[in-house]
């Protein structure tokens, strides 16, 4: 699977972006049909609490599937978006199915 980061408002560090590849790297046991997945993770003005968006689309054989979460961490972010595309894949995996 092919991930593409995109940061908006601030340089991403490399451990940040090694955090992220890692945890989307993991979606790929839900789900063969993954082809290639971007990650846009944006610092949201004013500084305040809450201002670390994270928003990842994947595209997928036949389709594709979108999260968007936002949290006082980049981390925190980037889990909520893992949780959130994880039960998309395993909905999508099921109705392929016929559960």
């Amino acid at each position: 699977m092919e991930l593409r980061i995109q940061s908006v408002n601030f340089d991403a560090s490399d451990k940040l972006k090694a955090f992220a590849e890692k945890k989307a790297k993991k979606l790929v046991k839900y789900s063969d049909d993954i082809i290639q997945s971007e990650m846009i993770m944006k610092l949201v003005k004013p500084e305040g609490p809450n201002n670390k968006e994270v928003s990842m689309k994947l595209n997928i054989r036949n389709g594709e599937s979108f999260a968007s979460k936002t949290a006082d961490t980049f981390e925190e972010a980037i889990d909520l978006c893992m949780d959130a595309l994880e039960k998309q894949l395993i909905r999508t995996k099921e109705k392929k199915s016929g559960k």
